[in-house]
């Protein structure tokens, strides 16, 4: 709980700050959700609230409704537990390890070195200290807290539909203060695998590494057009574009931690004759430059660094190392199409996320988004042929489909009626080029679900710049509250 020396005394609402702070201290990597799913069991024993947990180990907690709101529909408030772990390598902080330094810098809470895990932090901290206090009205509500969220939303693909009977769903997982979202991107994952044979260094062979540090990085749909560069790409550039002058084999190549993260870190190992170890060092400093010049505006941090290194294995061969090469410059990455629902907002996007390297194969994970489901078959053909003209295969995995906007939405209405009275304008109605949950849980269960989302704002998520904007905390949980006012009102005829 917070304590007088912490940087969120004084901040309103208390009771959801001091829960978002003590979800700072729970270790809650995707995938590894038990200290935070424990900790969620106890509270709910604690507040005699009837839990459920399925076997994708989703949670859905029953809270009854406020005294003369029992007729009201079930509102399902639903986020997710799983945060996404990144840190800068020179922090002593680790958010996987339970350990985020949170820094109050003006109007906004970021953490010293890592990830804040405000997505979807906010969501967890809100539904709890939302049903803890009894003067708030609301009807009979569901809290429905998935795992995994961040891999492909695999706890909701797990979900047992039937364990929800509310009508109406709530998302707390958006990021832009002032709008409603009635929408969201589906998305799909793919690997692509290129195998090319090894062959010993030259006798007179030096290594070096080849690294790629200092990008903004960011979450690869709502980010994916703010020009971040991707560290693999800026790595291959500078590579392929240093191998047109100066002869090197590829030992390895790896970037990327997290398959939805722009890429803010790369390396590769390589080997080059002696004698031309200088010109190497210069060639890939010349590709740099006009890199760095390239992202001036939009990522003036992002460098390449050249050092001396050993080499884990023998390199690949001269025409392997090529072919990589290519492949890591075919990828697509970035934008591919503009909504034409929705001004400035992405409709198709891709972004290679990992490369890794095993053995004799070099692997590279993208992840594709559109909200218009047709969309995505010509993304996954590029890639396809990539594969092709490598040598090698690809791998696909559909993950979700997008969440179609529903203007006509009941829920919607009574967002937009209740923003209007509280802040006094409308709010901006838009759909998000990331995936929320509500495309999946929606057909999970067996009747139709009206569904709504909205959040803070929250800006870089996904990297160790991610923060959350204080003020609009408060608007955030005041609109919570009049929606759930609003639905639960006898004769509110939802």
């Amino acid at each position: 709980m917070a304590t007088k020396e912490s940087v969120l005394t004084g901040l309103e609402p208390r009771s959801f700050w001091e829960h978002f702070e003590t979800l700072t201290t729970i270790a809650r990597p995707s995938r590894h959700e038990e200290p935070v799913i424990e900790h969620v069991r106890e509270w709910a024993d604690r507040q005699g609230f009837e839990l459920e947990q399925d076997a994708g180990r989703n949670l859905v907690i029953r809270v009854p409704a406020s005294p003369g709101r029992e007729a009201a529909p079930t509102v399902v408030l639903q986020g997710h537990l799983d945060m996404v772990c990144e840190r800068d390598p020179s922090s002593q902080n680790d958010a996987a390890e339970g350990r985020i330094a949170l820094v109050r810098d003006g109007e906004w809470l970021t953490a010293d070195g890592t990830t804040l895990g405000a997505d979807d932090g906010v969501a967890i901290a809100a539904m709890m200290a939302l049903v803890e206090d009894e003067s708030l009205a609301h009807g009979p509500l569901e809290l429905l807290m998935t795992v995994a969220e961040e891999v492909g939303l695999e706890g909701a693909n797990a979900l047992d539909g039937s364990l929800i009977t509310g009508s109406i769903l709530i998302n707390l997982d958006s990021e832009e203060d002032g709008r409603l979202t009635v929408g969201c991107a589906g998305s799909t994952d793919t690997w692509v695998r290129v195998d090319a044979p090894r062959e010993p260094a030259a006798g007179d062979a030096t290594t070096l590494s080849v690294s790629v540090t200092g990008g903004r990085g960011g979450h690869s749909g709502t980010g994916i057009a703010l020009g971040a560069s991707n560290a693999i790409k800026v790595l291959g550039r500078a590579l392929r574009e240093a191998l047109t002058t100066v002869p090197f084999r590829l030992v390895s190549l790896s970037g990327g931690k997290s398959r939805n993260a722009i890429p803010r870190d790369a390396i590769a190992i390589v080997s080059v004759a002696s004698g031309d170890e200088q010109a190497l060092r210069a060639a890939i400093g010349s590709a740099a430059d006009t890199i760095r010049d390239a992202y001036a505006k939009t990522d003036p941090k992002v460098k390449v660094d050249v050092a001396a290194a050993d080499a884990p294995s023998d390199p690949w061969t001269d025409a392997g190392t090529a072919t990589l090469l290519d492949a890591i410059a075919l990828v697509p990455t970035g934008p591919l199409a503009l909504s034409p629902d929705f001004d400035d907002l992405v409709e198709t996007s891709t972004s290679l996320g990992e490369a890794s390297t095993e053995g004799d194969r070099l692997t590279l994970h993208s992840l594709s988004r559109s909200s218009n489901d047709s969309a995505l078959p010509e993304v996954i053909a590029a890639l396809d042929a990539v594969a092709r003209l490598a040598g090698g295969e690809l791998e696909v995995k559909a993950n979700y489909p997008g969440w179609r906007p529903d203007l006509g939405s009941s829920a919607l209405a009574a967002g937009k009626t209740a923003y209007e009275r509280v802040f006094g304008e409308p709010p901006i109605v838009t759909a998000v080029h990331a995936g929320l949950e509500t495309a999946v849980v929606g057909g999970k269960v067996s009747r139709h679900l009206d569904m709504l989302s909205f959040g803070p704002q929250i800006e870089f998520p996904h990297s160790p710049d991610e923060r959350v904007s204080v003020p609009t905390v408060e608007r955030f949980w005041r609109l919570l509250l009049g929606i759930l006012d609003d639905l639960s009102k006898p004769g509110s005829g939802t």
